[in-house]
């Protein structure tokens, strides 16, 4: 694989996100943001605590105020080399006083505030008990599509990790299946991901013979055998934005029900993934996809979504699903993979990750959708 590491993020960057979260918090009626450490904090700020511990850490942003992270004193050092650290204050706390108490005085004490889903329990009681007028949403909830739209830079990094992806399928490919358990050619999918550039892996689904009508089987020590279908699933962080792919090979000849089923998962992720367009709704995506299914008789065994965000994380709002009115804009990432599940015999899935575009849609996954034989 070739191609160059796009640019960092620069302090910029992260000062343009701080001000959009704020105008989006401000037009959902929100008093303001509370974004403990995970990925809005990285997205937002470019900081990761080297730990994260019972010690609150937090970044408040509030429309007519400047960003403030409040953070332990003994965390404050590396919380001022972050990319974003220029457009925030930082207000640190010792240990044996209350980092509540320093956070209440940025609040509004009536105010209704998201909050980031991965915040602590602890911290979310902490915020009521000392400021018992204000309530909370989750981001999730309130601001689903903060993170959904992605510039130019992000389409970058989301688009090599892509490739990179690509890369570790058209070399698993060649790899022996038959005869080697599910988790010997799961770390040989780590392993690949690893080797074009990935930081974290996430998963890697290696589901063989009945074990493929499992979607989220992951890995498991059975042997691959010859006639098996296989679903090979795997994803993780490139340069802090994700890749997902699926495809589905099959180990020697396929019979023909099985080459059947894979040519209409095939058919319903090209009618997904034409169904991509700007002012389409999400579930318009998963409604074209589960068409072709269900028309081949197989609606029964589509038992999941058609598709979900991706950025700097592997799982993100927007989600094609039925139900989700939320209309389609350029600059939006998620995957489209429909998959048919026949207990106890085989599984077909084939993903790849798309972003829309102004006239439709780009998929960020281009090796080939047709059947692919191992050995």
């Amino acid at each position: 694989m070739t191609g160059t590491t796009p640019a960092p993020f620069i302090a910029a960057d992260h000062t343009a996100r701080m001000e959009r979260a704020v105008r989006s918090a401000a037009d959902a009626g929100l008093a303001g943001l509370l974004v403990a450490p995970g990925p809005d904090m990285v997205w937002l700020t470019g900081y990761t605590p080297t730990a994260v511990t019972e010690r609150l850490t937090v970044l408040v942003l509030a429309p007519g105020r400047d960003p403030v992270l409040v953070v332990p004193t003994l965390e404050a050092p590396d919380a001022e080399h972050a990319v974003g650290a220029g457009a925030l204050t930082l207000r640190d706390w010792t240990d044996g006083t209350d980092p509540y108490a320093v956070t209440a005085a940025l609040l509004d004490g009536d105010g209704r505030f998201g909050i980031s889903d991965n915040t602590w329990a602890m911290h979310l009681l902490g915020f009521q008990r000392t400021l018992p007028g204000t309530s909370y949403a989750s981001l999730t909830d309130a601001l689903p599509m903060l993170r959904a739209v992605k510039d130019a830079a992000e389409l970058e990094l989301l688009a090599a990790a892509g490739a990179a992806a690509d890369a570790t399928f058209e070399e698993i490919r060649k790899v022996p299946f038959a005869g080697r358990r599910e988790s010997d050619v799961g770390q040989d999918l780590a392993g690949l991901l690893r080797r074009f550039g990935h930081s974290q892996v996430d998963f890697t689904i290696v589901g063989s013979g009945p074990n493929g009508a499992n979607p989220h089987h992951e890995v498991g020590e059975r042997v691959i055998r010859d006639g098996d279908m296989v679903v090979l699933d795997f994803g993780g962080l490139k340069d802090g934005y994700g890749s997902d792919t699926t495809r589905t090979v099959h180990v020697g000849e396929p019979t023909g029900e099985e080459r059947r089923v894979h040519d209409v998962v095939r058919a319903a992720q090209e009618a997904g993934f034409r169904a991509v367009r700007p002012g389409a709704a999400c579930q318009d995506v998963d409604r074209a996809a589960r068409a072709v299914i269900t028309d081949a008789g197989y609606g029964a065994y589509f038992i999941h979504r058609t598709g979900h965000g991706i950025g700097v994380t592997t799982h993100e709002p927007p989600y094609m699903i039925e139900g989700e009115g939320q209309p389609l804009v350029p600059g939006m990432c998620f995957s489209v993979e429909p998959g048919i599940y026949l207990p106890g015999r085989f599984g077909v899935r084939i993903e790849d990750i798309v972003t829309v575009t102004e006239d439709g849609g780009r998929r960020l996954n281009n090796t080939t959708r047709e059947m692919v034989i191992v050995d």
